[in-house]
């Protein structure tokens, strides 16, 4: 073959590769038909079906058939699959994408024990020089091939002589595949399966967290570069026998998920010792500044879903106990009234479960959140109307006010009471908002009239939200006394201006979205617990500057969807995010660690209401110490999070008096949509 034909069928052989690999660029075109494994949400989605079927994208590990031969050898059979269930090569000769793998064994020895690992290894502190001993993976193991896609791993680690045959045991995996070579990045897979040597089958596990519970803020939980993310592998390293030598700290999963989770409220922290975890490579983690979004007296926040999740209620243990409660010191009785404890075996007899009070020291008495005490009656508000709610007249709205039981409530009994009106629900901007404790009535039904009337040349659909609390003191099981808000969940009620049929506001966000992570979301002292009512003084035209002392510069935006998205940005924004709130509080977003993955937008979001382009009616947010402002609805979104001046550059450009033409390129279906674009 002559020097032309060898350059020709090359140039045919780059061609056929780029076929595979290019990407469209005619915005107007639909993207070629998804693979029905994947959504929209995933790399996979969007990658050409040629590739797909060359690649085979995903990657699924699972255990069985574990054995341990009389020479104590313990063996597992490997199974290497694709999404699609097909098998996978681990070497990524016959299949693209070697799969590492990597294996651990360990044994409980008993129901209320923590695994121990007996693949372990020696780690020396280069800054103490201390050494200790710490659960690891097996090292030495052999991988033979039994069929495609399946092998039987032989671990180097040999179990000790008289080892239990009797217990359970348990063999974690995790694997990753590298698929970075055709930009569908580090694939993960982690499987746990259980088992007793001597073919007994297995009654006794270890199960109280479950990773579906760290997800409801995690997202995906993934640790140690991604690759681990199944709680109950993790549990197989994160024992009781593992600690780190450069701190002294233990990495037991039970301490260190409280005290992580603590963070910045540990008293040991707060006292002037940071809670750190030394790690690969030196890698120093600091928890310290961590805040976590629910209350730490939630408990179930974490322990839910689980066999074993009331594990926390019916078997307190210092360990435990003590990794959030860390100024007790059971061994010399220090800030612990019953003295000092040598052992966990007589925690249960005065942190009985569930006692007759709230703040009593049984463990959910001890963890009572004072605004959720069963002490309390309850707040409950509704909107039943609205009276002379048109043009040019002081509108009267009708509510009413009981207990969770249905009983009234006298408006006498109300620490506050406001009624907010704002308008026009195509996007809010005009808000008042208005004590409503002279509200008249009885029997819990009441009425308040507007001191501002609607303005006469008003148009169109307006919203009312009622918020309160009472405030009330309620005594622990010691006599001493605590004070607790009882607060309602806001309503919010639409009435059109013309007599016509009301308009409500879009819906962006769901609470329960943010409760999913937030547990009970309740901002400004108590008084804002739903984002419908958030948003009708978090509008386009809102921002501090009636909080902000005058030498801190411009005022900041408040809008909703600028300040949520800067604020959950946090540390990972280009410049500072600072609010000034009531009484000029200073309210710094800039260290915030968000737990999950800011490109799922559906995690706050309901879903489709991410997708450009923006609704018509959507108006510009003021940006007073921003390079542009206003900024426009979609700019003023998406900037909040993709921070950078080239982020700006790009939205103006695109940006003319006629608005924005962003979902040119960034609507459904187009090269660059939301969803493509925040693919993972």
């Amino acid at each position: 073959m002559n020097v032309r034909n060898v350059m020709a069928s090359a140039l045919v052989l780059v061609s056929l590769l780029f076929g595979l690999f290019a990407t469209r660029t005619d915005a107007v075109q639909e993207p070629v038909e998804p693979v029905a494994l994947w959504s929209s949400h995933e790399l996979e989605y969007y990658v050409n079906p040629l590739l797909v079927n060359f690649v085979r994208p995903g990657l699924q590990v699972q255990l069985g058939n574990p054995t341990v031969s009389p020479d104590r050898r313990v063996t597992v059979d490997v199974r290497i699959t694709d999404d699609a269930g097909l098998p996978l090569d681990r070497n990524g000769i016959f299949t693209p994408g070697a799969v590492s793998l990597s294996l651990i064994a360990a044994w409980l020895p008993s129901p209320d024990s923590t695994y121990v690992a007996y693949t372990t290894r020696n780690q020396t502190s280069a800054l103490t020089g201390l050494t200790a001993m710490q659960a690891s993976t097996d090292s030495g193991g052999t991988f033979a091939p039994i069929a495609d896609g399946l092998y039987r791993y032989t671990f180097g680690t040999i179990l000790p002589v008289g080892y239990d045959p009797a217990r359970t045991h348990a063999i974690g995996i995790y694997a990753t595949r590298d698929l970075d070579e055709f930009e569908l990045g580090q694939q993960y897979s982690n499987h746990v399966i259980e088992f007793v040597p001597n073919g007994a089958s297995v009654i006794e596990r270890r199960d109280r967290v479950r990773t579906a519970a760290c997800n409801t803020c995690h997202d995906p939980l993934a640790l140690h570069g991604g690759a681990r993310q199944e709680v109950q592998l993790c549990i197989l390293c994160h024992t009781e026998q593992t600690m780190d030598p450069d701190t002294g700290n233990t990495v037991d999963f039970k301490v260190m998920i409280h005290k992580i989770h603590a963070g910045a409220s540990l008293p040991s922290v707060q006292a002037g010792t940071p809670y750190q975890i030394i790690g690969f490579r030196d890698t120093v983690h600091d928890y310290s500044d961590v805040v976590f979004p629910d209350t730490t007296l939630r408990c179930e926040h974490c322990h839910q879903g689980a066999p074993q999740s009331f594990a926390y209620l019916t078997k307190p243990s210092r360990a435990a106990c003590g990794s959030c409660h860390d100024d007790v010191n059971f061994a010399t009785g220090e800030n612990h009234t019953p003295g000092p404890f040598a052992d966990d075996s007589r925690c249960a007899t005065c942190h009985i479960p569930v006692g007759e009070l709230d703040f009593d020291v049984s463990v959910a008495g001890a963890h009572t959140i004072p605004t959720e005490a069963s002490a309390l009656d309850g707040v409950v508000f509704e909107i039943t109307g609205v009276e002379n709610g048109t043009p040019g007249n002081r509108p009267t709205v009708v509510f009413t006010l009981r207990d969770k039981s249905g009983m009234p409530i006298s408006i006498t009994g109300m620490s506050r009471l406001a009624i907010v009106m704002a308008g026009p629900t195509t996007d809010f901007t005009t808000v008042v908002s208005e004590n409503a404790l002279s509200a008249t009535g009885a029997n819990g039904t009441y009425s308040y009239t507007f001191s501002q009337p609607i303005a006469t040349d008003f148009v169109g659909s307006m919203a009312v939200g009622i918020e309160g609390y009472r405030n009330l003191t309620l005594m622990r099981s010691d006599g001493s006394m605590i004070s607790a808000r009882d607060t309602g969940f806001n309503n919010v009620f639409y009435f059109d201006t013309g007599g016509g049929n009301a308009v409500p506001r879009r819906q962006v966000v769901a609470i329960e979205n943010c409760n999913s992570c937030h547990g009970a979301l309740t901002l400004h002292g108590g008084n804002r617990n739903n984002t419908e009512q958030c948003v009708l003084c978090h509008n386009p035209a809102a921002t501090d500057a009636a909080r902000r002392p005058a030498d801190e510069g411009p005022a900041e935006s408040v809008h909703f969807k600028t300040m949520i998205h800067k604020i959950h940005t946090g540390e990972e924004l280009t410049g500072e995010f600072t609010v000034f709130g009531f009484g000029g509080s200073r309210h710094d977003f800039t260290e915030v660690r968000f737990p999950g993955d800011r490109r799922n937008c559906t995690t706050c979001h309901i879903a489709g209401t991410e997708q450009l382009p923006v609704t018509a009616d959507a108006l510009p947010s003021l940006s007073p110490r921003g390079l542009v402002s206003p900024l426009q609805p979609a700019g003023a979104a998406c900037l909040s999070c993709h921070t950078t001046r080239d982020a700006l550059v790009h939205a103006v450009l695109q940006t003319s008096v006629l608005g924005e033409s962003c979902a040119v390129c960034h609507g459904p279906g187009r090269e660059f949509s939301v969803d493509r674009s925040h693919a993972r």
